[in-house]
């Protein structure tokens, strides 16, 4: 993700999370520390043709990451582009050399814990009226190893849902390209500027926080 792409990430971020949708602020926040020597974050988005079909966000702090957001179109959900997008982000954790990986999802969104789940994401703990104005509590999820699972999911195409989807191409905040084709999400964490505090929600596949 770069700059250029935020008017397209913002028409997105505003259509799946209108209750709490990230300001162009909080974005171009997070992709200051994207890029360089010193990076913390890694943001992707996934193009169709010219159109953007979803993005993906992780941060970086003392080699734990945190999944900031995954968002996929309305019309990606159940493709597998949610899941190519979340293995983005968990090879990215690998080259930051994280030794974990944490989000937060709400606990009535059984889809996306079981997505997270087929990665080798573990409950670790609710987190009470996390999600508001709902006043939704949120499920807090721990992968232990994030180098094992990108490979391991790598290998099978991240298939999350049993079958492949429209075809779209992944571009990393840095120079990196990938190939997705996978299970559809919306996913969004809540604070940017707390990154130890992710907040992840999966609808379709869906994360906010």
């Amino acid at each position: 993700m770069r700059w250029w792409d935020l008017e397209r990430v913002m028409e997105l971020e505003e259509e799946l999370f209108p209750e709490d949708a990230w300001s162009r602020g909080m974005f171009w926040s997070e992709l200051a520390h994207a890029r360089g020597r010193d990076a913390t974050r890694h943001y992707v988005v996934a193009e169709e043709g010219t159109r953007l079909a979803g993005y993906a966000g992780l941060a970086v702090v003392d080699r734990t990451g945190d999944v900031q957001t995954i968002a996929a179109a309305r019309d990606h959900w159940g493709t597998g582009l949610g899941a190519r997008l979340l293995t983005d982000l968990l090879t990215a954790a690998t080259a930051f050399e994280c030794r974990e990986v944490l989000l937060e999802v709400r606990v009535d969104n059984a889809r996306a814990q079981r997505l997270y789940e087929r990665f080798g994401f573990e409950p670790i703990g609710i987190r009470k009226g996390y999600y508001q104005p709902g006043n939704v509590d949120a499920l807090v999820m721990r992968l232990a190893d994030p180098a094992t699972a990108s490979a391991a999911t790598a290998n099978t195409g991240a298939i999350a849902n049993g079958e492949p989807g429209a075809s779209a191409t992944t571009t990393a905040s840095a120079t990196t390209t990938a190939s997705a084709t996978t299970t559809a999400s919306t996913a969004h964490t809540a604070d940017p500027a707390n990154p130890a505090n992710p907040a992840t929600s999966v609808q379709g596949t869906e994360t906010h926080g």
